[in-house]
């Protein structure tokens, strides 16, 4: 698996990186170990987490992981609370959180911290000083943004050194090219992308039905994988597995050999329910499409482009 520069740091990361939203809910420790030695198998070294995943067990299983493996990369996340404010990136709420994190990580640091989300309450400067100290304190190594708009992320890398923008981006969602790829592009910071499976759905696993045991038939993730089942994505979906059939790939392969091919992207994390689906995604990483393939999906996936961020203003 391919090593890349995370922005304009010096820390490299593998192009694929291993998220565990489900560890510790949908993935239990025993699929999740088999899922963490698959991955290290394929040359993986980065590792995502967040503090709410499964209310903090997630980040207890990757803490009990990667303890005996010191060459592995852990990403986590904090801000997101699950209250009406649903974020709060006050100093208090970071710091305790970080601490909290470290304890379950069973680390004294933390390689990649990401602010989970824009606190309209909290000012960026407050939460930017804690994220300071943290550095400064050594329990964190690298800050960066997760779910930041393209404004947001400029005027946070405008304050601090954020070297990575973590956000949703896959074939069926490509709305950060508007303004956030542009921004991390000027300011040195690099993309980890969530999702670049488009939750699931390009997999190609739903294209005649729901199966019983995916997350769109589950009560807690439905409403997660359901705006990816109209119309529009399935169009998308249809021409990737067209291009799947004609490579002799998976459309995993196909839809995650597209996104990493965009210069922008330090690394795609993939999450996968099982260690079998883990297996699948992985076979064909390192795979490079064809251009005219490459050139095909990028324009039936072409999100709607104006006026100000494209057209006349911006020739």
């Amino acid at each position: 698996m391919e090593q890349r520069i995370l922005g304009n740091s010096g820390l490299e990361v593998s192009s694929v990186g291993l998220g565990t939203m489900t560890w510790g809910r949908d993935t239990d420790i025993h699929e999740a170990r088999d899922q963490f030695n698959i991955f290290r198998e394929a040359g993986g070294t980065l590792i995502d987490t967040a503090d709410i995943y499964s209310d903090g067990v997630s980040e207890e299983i990757v803490g009990e992981f990667v303890r005996d493996h010191p060459e592995m990369l852990v990403s986590s996340k904090a801000g997101t609370v699950r209250a009406p404010r649903k974020r709060n990136t006050s100093r208090a709420h970071l710091l305790s959180s970080l601490d909290d994190s470290l304890r379950r990580l069973k680390r004294n640091h933390i390689d990649v911290w990401h602010l989970h989300g824009w606190d309209i309450v909290t000012p960026l400067e407050e939460s930017l000083a804690a994220a300071q100290y943290a550095l400064d304190s050594g329990k964190v190594r690298y800050v960066g943004v997760s779910n930041f708009a393209g404004w947001q992320t400029a005027t946070a890398v405008a304050n601090f050194p954020i070297v990575s923008a973590q956000v949703e981006y896959s074939l069926v969602q490509r709305g950060i090219e508007r303004e956030v790829v542009q921004a991390s592009l000027a300011h040195g910071v690099g993309i980890m992308a969530w999702s670049p499976l488009g939750r699931g759905v390009l997999t190609g696993k739903y294209r005649h039905n729901t199966p019983a045991d995916s997350r769109a038939a589950s009560a807690h993730f439905a409403s997660f994988v359901s705006p990816y089942l109209s119309e529009r994505p399935r169009i998308i979906v249809e021409a990737l597995c067209t291009a799947a059939d004609g490579l002799g790939l998976t459309p995993a392969s196909v839809a995650l050999s597209w996104l990493l091919n965009n210069e922008f992207v330090s690394s795609a994390l993939v999450g996968a329910r099982t260690a079998a689906q883990l297996r699948v995604i992985l076979a064909d990483v390192d795979v490079n499409l064809p251009l005219e393939i490459h050139n095909a999906l990028n324009e039936v996936s072409m999100p709607d482009r104006g006026y100000p961020e494209f057209g006349w203003s911006q020739s």
